[in-house]
């Protein structure tokens, strides 16, 4: 396995990286149809066209604001080279760990609406794992359209240390609802969904299309299934099973990584008062993979 060096984040690296908390960047977008309905069809999903004034669909905004580093600005990781808005941290492996949501109920993003997205680094924290040095960044949106707020979603995202022979793997996890679920749905994450929501979401990280850089670079036994396709799966089942629901709010969490070696699965359970859905993903030896939980308008 080809391994990867990376600094010791000391005391003095730290303070320099928390010199980004607090900063912003403000972008524009239009909520353009064809994401959507390239969506739409990389889900498997029957949906009418959309057109303006279709509502988007929750999480679905993540298909715009897409970050556009020239070729030249691209590190070997396909990620753009650190720095700029995020911090320039040094450790080579960067995962989505989860985040929270929340939408407003009478404001809406729909499709052909004039969006702002106003960032801002909340906090910049590090810490020793199982498996080496963490350092976490997470990062508020706000999306406004012209009627004003929408959409308030902070993200967390994890730095980790390069992979190593004898690495421990993730603590197994049974999900916690396990066999008590109303609604289940298989997923085949193939090359193709992965490519095709890599393409969607302008996503050039190599962990979820290029094998070998996956499996000798970062040490993954396959290619690595999008943690926010596995949120939009989440949240996409809640809408096959309750098409008339408006999401209110959305907590989630990566527990286990997912690859395209198996099929997967997507669960949820509606809480007795018909306010809640706990949502999760499980592989395929029933291990916890994302939990979530949705409150519902």
């Amino acid at each position: 396995m080809a391994t990867m060096t990376e600094p010791t984040i000391d005391t003095t690296l730290l303070a320099h990286l928390q010199t980004w908390q607090g900063q912003s960047e403000t972008l524009s977008d239009t909520l353009s149809a064809s994401p959507v309905s390239a969506l739409s069809a990389s889900l498997d999903r029957d949906d009418p066209a959309p057109a303006a004034g279709t509502a988007l669909p929750p999480l679905w905004h993540w298909l715009y604001f897409l970050p556009h580093a020239r070729q030249s600005e691209i590190g070997p990781d396909g990620h753009p080279r650190r720095g700029g808005f995020l911090p320039p941290v040094p450790l080579p492996r960067r995962m989505w760990a989860g985040g929270r949501l929340r939408w407003e109920t009478a404001n809406r993003l729909q499709v052909g609406q004039e969006v702002q997205r106003t960032s801002t680094i909340q906090s910049v924290k590090h810490k020793a794992g199982r498996s080496g040095e963490l350092l976490f960044v997470q990062v508020q949106h706000q999306l406004h359209n012209a009627q004003g707020l929408a959409l308030t979603e902070e993200q967390d995202i994890v730095y980790r240390s390069a992979a190593q022979p004898g690495d421990p793997a993730p603590v197994p996890q049974t999900p916690p609802l396990a066999g008590q679920a109303d609604w289940s749905r298989s997923i085949v994450p193939d090359p193709v969904l992965l490519f095709r929501y890599s393409a969607l979401t302008f996503n050039g990280h190599r962990i979820h299309y290029d094998r070998t850089y996956a499996t000798g670079t970062e040490g993954y036994p396959g290619l690595v299934v999008h943690g926010p396709l596995i949120a939009t799966l989440l949240l996409d089942l809640l809408r096959r099973s309750l098409p008339d629901a408006q999401v209110l709010t959305f907590d989630f969490r990566a527990v286990r990584p997912t690859f395209d070696l198996h099929p997967f699965s997507v669960h949820g359970k509606l809480s007795s008062d018909g306010k809640t859905v706990e949502l999760w993903g499980q592989d395929h030896e029933g291990l916890l993979t994302m939990q979530g939980t949705a409150s519902l308008a």
